[in-house]
């Protein structure tokens, strides 16, 4: 086969490129930079092996930028994941919201032991569910007892419901109606227990307390100043920019899946999970979050002060919750910090290093019908951030 004289140009440019690249590094970093790039492509390539459409990974480290993406981004044109693509976040949302919260408690404006009633009075009653009892530390930390709303608004049968009722707009007391139709969970503090409903809370109280929409405050207090020019706060607008990958569902096991890449917004439209970003603009927040960029040092401390998280909540061993925060331990030692987030046909695991030096962001485009798969998938997603991040601390030691 002959080489024509621009294929012949297009080559001796990425020799001499690789070339000057091993030549620039200290030596030993290229040949460690390769090996990580085709760790992190063997992880991304496995999760789809294990049923994936789409999967794009980001590493930056101290000794630099690796992203890989496997599978492809859309399955209509067998287009593959963009580099970078605005991606929905799900309930890594949380975490905005909490440093908007704990911001407040730093200012004095709010203590995080105000009671829930102190800020929205008579709004959590019913079924055991009192919001004089319920601090607003309780709300962050979900130790609050508060039932989860999203049990009732979740689409029935399957990929007709998610049509019917995606465009379903619901306001946050009308969420939070839903959540107290039923029995308080525990005592406020009693225990550890996931509920979306905390944070649509979280959400009202910012606005009691400021006169602004927390949305307004996320973008005010961290996305203008940290510069995250591909975060968004799109409340009830359902469509994604571009460019990104789509999102694939499938409602039953062995079933066809179902593109949801437009929100369903009965549960993607809130304070507890709605914003847009880019693996890169999440980095960087988590980054810039452990390294004391958004909050005091008393408050950043209150956020990492963590409790168990049960072992059949789906999550790692020996992980912790903080206040919009989760701790989770490496197989090397240590751990680091971060916030998952999901919805129909993604998930998305952000997680940064203690010193904010090291962070990665996997995001999966599909969702299976069947638990074992979805659980494989999960350990997947957790295998990938704990070799990046354990291979990322092993160069960093040398």
């Amino acid at each position: 086969m002959s080489i024509t004289p621009h294929r012949r140009a297009r080559r001796t440019a990425a020799f001499l490129a690789a070339a000057l690249l091993t030549t620039l590094l200290p030596a030993g970093t290229a040949t460690a930079a390769a090996a990580r790039t085709s760790r992190l492509q063997q992880d991304a390539d496995a999760l789809r092996d294990a049923g994936v459409t789409g999967v794009s990974v980001r590493l930056a480290s101290p000794d630099g930028l690796h992203t890989v993406r496997s599978g492809v981004g859309d399955l209509r044109t067998g287009q593959p994941v963009p580099p970078d693509g605005y991606m929905r976040i799900g309930s890594t949302t949380k975490t905005f919201v909490a440093t908007v919260l704990l911001q407040l408690a730093g200012e004095g404006r709010l203590s995080l032991t105000d009671t829930v009633d102190t800020w929205l009075p008579g709004v959590v009653r019913g079924h055991g569910n009192d919001g004089r009892r319920i601090t607003l530390r309780h709300l962050l930390r979900h130790t609050s007892g508060v039932p989860d709303y999203v049990k009732d608004v979740v689409p029935e049968p399957g990929a007709a419901g998610y049509r019917h009722h995606r465009w379903t707009v619901h306001t946050p007391e009308q969420r939070v109606a839903l959540a107290l139709r039923h029995p308080a969970a525990f005592d406020p503090g009693a225990r550890w227990e996931y509920s979306n409903t905390n944070y649509v809370l979280a959400g009202m109280v910012i606005k009691a307390v400021t006169g602004h929409s927390w949305e307004q405050e996320v973008r005010d207090r961290i996305v203008r100043p940290l510069r995250l020019t591909h975060t968004r706060t799109p409340g009830n607008r359902p469509f994604l920019p571009r460019p990104h990958a789509h999102n694939y569902q499938q409602f039953e096991p062995a079933g066809p899946m179902t593109d949801t890449t437009i929100a369903y917004l009965p549960f993607d439209g809130d304070a507890d999970g709605s914003m847009i970003s880019t693996a890169a603009d999440t980095g960087r927040f988590f980054s810039a979050l452990v390294r004391g960029k958004l909050l005091a040092p008393a408050q950043l401390a209150e956020m990492q002060r963590t409790v168990d998280v049960p072992d059949d909540h789906g999550d790692p061993p020996g992980t912790r919750a903080g206040l919009g925060l989760l701790w989770t331990p490496l197989s090397c030692g240590g751990g680091y910090w971060g916030h998952g987030g999901s919805g129909f046909g993604y998930v998305v695991g952000p997680a940064v290093t203690p010193d904010g030096r090291t962070t990665v962001t996997v995001s999966a485009h599909s969702r299976p019908g069947d638990n074992d798969t979805a659980a494989r998938q999960i350990r997947g997603i957790t295998d990938l951030t704990d070799h990046a991040l354990c291979a990322a601390r092993d160069d960093g030691a040398r």
